[in-house]
């Protein structure tokens, strides 16, 4: 009777079972042939049967798109406002992020299939707010449809991003084809949680080239070595050994390297102006009413000054928003030492600045801050083989 009176009044629909993700049927039988990789990407599941986009492409007004695009860098929205009103280096972070995952040894990875847009990508921890930058980028990719693909899109707007703010650029190569669903045959790591540290995929940590193949970021879930040094601890050195293995990895000799840092650090700031475990989840965690963003911040407004991802908090040169030698000019013409962001992350902050030097705040001119260094940016100026570079 107790039984009986439990049961009652409840719902006879059963719940969960069709799209819960915790286990499959399959998992009574762990050992048995698991042929889904037959199935990634298979034609009878594309969108878009029968469409070339190679084809599409070329019917793309390049020249509209362009100026849409440079258009969209200074349209602040105040739902995800731009640093220094510019979306220059939020894009250029989406775009990089995009092309870093790739790696030599296998050739997966990397910005040909937009495959940001999925699991695990959209979620990893070193891509904490690039779901608000795809979002500013809806509109155009809504305007111009099929004839850009979010992969060509995403790419495009670095591009742009640093000819708005006065880089020479060298013309841009359309026609990467986008994937439309993730990926189940790239292999990111063993570890069951986000930054496991780095022990785990090294043979001995202290020797980059013992990293596990085919991987080359160091950790699960960034994109290429910790901000904040070695498995989160500080020594400039020892993280420019990791930065030189990485980035060979992904098909990079030294001078690209430090090309690629200088000029990725030119522009833009990192972000840790609060507490970042109090971050909400991240996108395929999220509540369906996040309507696909993650990572909500709480504290205070959440974004502009307020904004929380890395955990390092601030610019590295004086003009953010500017394509010059500022990154060389700070780095290299200051002494620098050990400190903490207002988020806890370890960072590197000059001894002496003038204040004209300092980069003024995101939201009010009047205020400037410290910059600050990575400790990978430190291995530029340390390592003596980066530095004579």
């Amino acid at each position: 009777m107790d039984e009986m009176t439990k049961s009652a009044g409840k719902c006879p629909v059963m719940h969960g079972g069709v799209t819960a993700t915790g286990s499959s049927v399959m998992s009574w039988w762990p050992n048995a042939l698991n042929l889904d990789i037959l199935h990634q990407h298979d034609t009878k599941t594309n969108p878009l049967k029968g469409f070339s986009y190679r084809e599409a492409v070329k019917t793309l007004d390049y020249d509209a798109i362009k100026r849409d695009v440079h258009a969209l860098m200074t349209d602040s929205q105040s739902w995800w406002p731009a640093d220094w009103g510019h979306y220059g280096g939020l894009m250029i972070r989406m775009a990089w992020h995009s092309a870093g995952s790739y790696r030599l040894a296998d050739g997966r990875g990397g910005g040909g299939t937009g495959n940001q847009r999925f699991a695990p990508l959209n979620s990893w921890p070193d891509n904490v707010s690039l779901d608000k930058a795809r979002r500013l980028l809806w509109p155009i990719k809504k305007k111009y449809g099929n004839k850009i693909s979010w992969a060509d899109l995403m790419i495009l707007a670095g591009t742009i991003a640093y000819e708005s703010m006065g880089l020479k650029t060298f013309g841009f190569a359309f026609g990467r084809t986008d994937i439309w669903h993730p990926e189940i045959d790239t292999y990111w790591g063993a570890e069951k949680q986000w930054l496991a540290p780095s022990d785990e995929r090294y043979g001995d940590v202290t020797k980059p080239d013992t990293m596990e193949n085919p991987l080359a970021a160091v950790q699960m879930g960034l994109i290429y070595v910790n901000p904040e040094g070695v498995n989160g601890r500080p020594d400039p050195l020892a993280t420019a050994a990791q930065v030189r293995e990485t980035f060979a990895r992904m098909a990079m000799n030294d001078e690209e390297t430090v090309a690629l840092t200088a000029g990725g650090h030119t522009v833009g700031k990192c972000h840790g102006n609060g507490d970042a475990s109090i971050l909400g989840p991240e996108p395929e965690a999220a509540d369906v009413t996040q309507q696909g963003f993650g990572w909500a911040n709480p504290n205070k407004t959440g974004k502009g000054r307020y904004t929380v991802s890395s955990g390092l908090e601030g610019a590295w040169t004086t003009h953010p928003t500017r394509w010059d030698n500022g990154y060389f000019d700070m780095l290299l013409n200051h002494e620098w030492e050990l400190r903490k962001s207002p988020a806890g992350a370890h960072q590197w902050e000059p001894v002496n600045i003038r204040e004209e030097d300092k980069p003024v705040d995101v939201e009010d001119p009047s205020i400037r801050h410290n910059p600050m260094m990575t400790d990978a940016d430190m291995a530029m100026k340390v390592d003596p083989i980066y530095r004579q570079i």
